[in-house]
C-alpha cells in the first residue's frame, strides 16, 4: 500500500506545474498542503538560477549562476554546474516546513510538497533528514519530485524511488496533459484512513 506520490521525468517536462495543479486541486476539495517547489527565475529570455516558492508563496533563493551569485566569502561553495546553491537560504526556507508539518495534529490528513529532491538540495544534510523523517510520518502523504536516474545515483533520491510506499509517476511530453487524473487519485487513495 503506497502512501506518497513521487513524479519524475526529463528537466523542463512539466513536473513542478503538475504538482502545482495537483496542489490547487487537494486545496479545493479541502486538503491540507505544506511544502515548497522549485522554480526556474529567467532574466531578459535566460535562465539565471531557480528559487524556493513555499506553498504559501514565501521565496528565497536556491541558486543562481556564479557571475550574478557574487562570492561565497569564506564559506565552502556548493556548484552544480555553473549554478552556486546558497544553501543557508535554502535550509531557512524550506527546513521549519518540515518542522511545522512534524508537529501537526494526527487527526488531519496533510498532503507535504518536496519539490524537488535533486542535487541542490541534496547538500543539506538537514534536509535529508528531515525527508527521511517527513516519509516515515503517519500523518503525512508526500507529494514529491525526483529528477531521472542520470550519471550517478543521488542516495536519497533511489532511496525514494525503491520505497514500498512511493508510487512514482514517470511523466513525458505525451503524457503530462492525462497523467494529473491518475496523480490525484492516487493522492486520495493515500490520504483514505487507513483501517
Amino acid at each position: 500500500m503506497f502512501k506518497h506520490v513521487f513524479l519524475t521525468g526529463p528537466p523542463g517536462v512539466g513536473k513542478t506545474t503538475l504538482v502545482q495543479k495537483a496542489c490547487d486541486a487537494l486545496v479545493s476539495s479541502g486538503v491540507g498542503v505544506e511544502g515548497f517547489y522549485t522554480e526556474e527565475v529567467r532574466e531578459g529570455g535566460r535562465r539565471v538560477g531557480f528559487d524556493v516558492v513555499t506553498v504559501t508563496g514565501e521565496r528565497g533563493h536556491l541558486s543562481r549562476i556564479r557571475d550574478i551569485a557574487g562570492a561565497a566569502h569564506g564559506r565552502r561553495e556548493y556548484t552544480v554546474g555553473q549554478y552556486v546553491v546558497d544553501l543557508p537560504s535554502f535550509e531557512n526556507l524550506a527546513l521549519p516546513l518540515f518542522r511545522k508539518v512534524g508537529s501537526a495534529d494526527g487527526g488531519s490528513r496533510k498532503v507535504f510538497v518536496i519539490d524537488e529532491i535533486g542535487k541542490m538540495e541534496l547538500f543539506s544534510h538537514s534536509f535529508i533528514r528531515a525527508v527521511r523523517q517527513t516519509l516515515d510520518s503517519p500523518s503525512c502523504t508526500v507529494l514529491g519530485t525526483i529528477p531521472i536516474p542520470k550519471g550517478k545515483p543521488l542516495g536519497l533520491v533511489e532511496e525514494v524511488r525503491s520505497r514500498r510506499d512511493v508510487k512514482v509517476f514517470t511523466v513525458s511530453k505525451e503524457n503530462r496533459n492525462a497523467i494529473l487524473e491518475d496523480i490525484l487519485s492516487a493522492l486520495q487513495e493515500c490520504l483514505k484512513p487507513q483501517t
